[in-house]
């Protein structure tokens, strides 16, 4: 027995201008070739696998593309391209379909397998045992109006946009669960190796004590079960009350309790999909990460910093490529309409913003005008889709353009005045009646709202309930105010000056 991993398939999308990986497994000893448009490798088949190293292409097909063993081809691959891969890694906001998503349809009915963008789906699974099955029916889907519907909608806008400018084929490789922490997305080892991720490890282990793999598997089974039914009612409700709240409905047919049971049977344990899915198309050859989550991980929202960066550096560590980009969509506003504000998300983007700020060849796409109240799965996902199509061209592609809104970059006091100094700030617009989202406070850390206004890149903050200001921020919430934009329509991060005023 010999095959490639399950990535490779008919209509895929290599990376261009870079050294292709193609790898599988093997019961047989020998030597794998691969060729495709007359440009060939070979690789020795070790220890079960093989690996082969294809040299740089330039963008181009369509191809095809043969793996022999020992001279007896074994794999022969049609429609072949060459052009930019992208994997878009995250959660619902990333795995949200564009059957789903606003103008949806209307795109999805123009679509036509000439359009250059193509998307393979990492099969949503708990075990690898489940993904080597599952793997039977994978492929790489050309454009199409029934084939696309579950594609990304983010990673749909984000190639249609890419693949006009470049003028290449764009690959996407779907890799993203709803309701997933980013602990499911690294190994186990790199949650336990630090002291302040480790907790995650440590809630599990504790979920599980003293208790069989049978007696898990029960709790879960049952879990399953109570959720099937629980689906059921809830979608018999909403025919006849579509706009009824979460809280109301909880109380009409009982507690939703997904994502389960914490335990070793249940998919959304720590580290489970970094196995089942992220591993199944690791190292495929690609352009960079897209990714969009933090959602889920409000609950612990200081740590995010830690673990988000954490996930970045492994991640890049395994596709072995220290450099390799990744861009994150920052959260956008949201709060759900019977909550208070608990001001965790804020956080949560303070982290995202950290981290573009402090780990090399990271992009960012502000998002906060992207969200909708009550909703945690807003549907206008085309501007998020562009921006981060925005900061690839410009970190990428070296394209000369304006990717960014305003990014907070320093304040002076004085006197009663507290200035703040913006970068790529120089036209900002106002869509509001008046500046607002802006708050200021003293050694006292009470904040107010505070009056703005706009002097060229700088804007200046006053209040007179906080005579000598030392702190300020703004749009700091779940669901915040926010008003100032850049020329380029992005709005301006949200941010505060000192992660001590709390």
């Amino acid at each position: 027995m010999i095959k490639a991993a399950a990535v490779f398939s008919n209509n895929m999308v290599l990376q261009r201008g870079k050294n292709i990986a193609i790898w599988g497994e093997s019961d047989d000893n020998g030597t794998v070739r691969a060729e495709i448009n007359g440009v060939s490798a070979e690789a020795a088949v070790s220890g079960g696998s093989w690996r082969v190293t294809l040299p740089p292409m330039n963008a181009g097909g369509p191809y095809e593309l043969t793996l022999s063993l020992n001279g007896k081809e074994f794999a022969h691959y049609y429609n072949v391209m060459v052009g930019e891969v992208w994997l878009c890694g995250g959660q619902s906001n990333m795995e949200l379909e564009l059957q789903n998503a606003k103008d949806g349809k209307e795109e999805l009915a123009a679509l036509t397998a000439d359009i250059p963008i193509r998307f393979y789906y990492t099969n949503k699974v708990g075990t690898v045992e489940d993904a080597i099955e599952a793997e039977k029916h994978a492929g790489w889907g050309c454009a199409d109006p029934e084939g696309s519907k579950a594609w990304s909608a983010v990673g749909y806008w984000f190639a249609k946009k890419l693949s006009r400018e470049l003028g290449v084929t764009v690959g996407l490789i779907g890799c993203n669960w709803g309701g997933t922490s980013a602990t499911n997305w690294i190994d186990e080892e790199h949650i336990l190796g630090s002291s302040e991720l480790a907790s995650y490890m440590d809630d599990f282990y504790a979920a599980t004590k003293d208790k069989t793999l049978e007696q898990q598997k029960k709790e879960y089974d049952e879990y399953v079960e109570y959720d099937r039914q629980w689906n059921e009612k809830a979608q018999e409700v909403y025919k006849t009350e579509p706009n009824i709240g979460w809280n109301e409905l909880q109380e009409k047919i009982g507690k939703n309790i997904w994502p389960g049971p914490r335990n070793s049977c249940n998919p959304f344990s720590p580290a489970r999909m970094y196995s089942s899915m992220l591993m199944r198309v690791c190292p495929y050859t690609l352009a960079g990460f897209l990714y969009y989550q933090g959602e889920s991980d409000d609950h612990k929202p200081k740590n995010y910093y830690t673990l988000f960066t954490t996930l970045i550096r492994l991640w890049r560590e395994r596709w072995e490529d220290d450099r390799l980009p990744f861009i994150m969509v920052q959260l956008p506003a949201f709060k759900f309409a019977a909550d208070p504000d608990y001001k965790h998300w804020c956080l949560i983007r303070e982290a995202q913003m950290r981290a573009f700020e402090t780990v090399k060849n990271t992009g960012i796409a502000v998002a906060i005008d992207c969200g909708e109240f009550d909703n945690i799965h807003p549907t206008d996902k085309q501007p998020v889709g562009e921006r981060l199509c925005l900061q690839a061209e410009r970190l990428v592609y070296g394209m000369d353009i304006d990717a960014f809104g305003p990014l907070y970059d320093g304040f002076t006091v004085k006197g009663s005045e507290l200035t703040v100094s913006l970068r790529y700030a120089d036209k900002l617009t106002v869509k509001a009646d008046s500046i607002s989202g802006f708050e200021l406070a003293g050694e006292d850390k009470k904040f107010f709202p505070a009056n703005a206004s706009i002097e060229g890149s700088r804007i200046v903050l006053s209040t007179k309930y906080v005579p000598a200001p030392r702190y300020a921020r703004y749009a700091w919430g779940n669901f915040p105010e926010y008003s100032v934009f850049g020329r380029n329509g992005i709005p301006l991060a949200p941010f505060r000056t000192s992660m001590n005023d709390e």
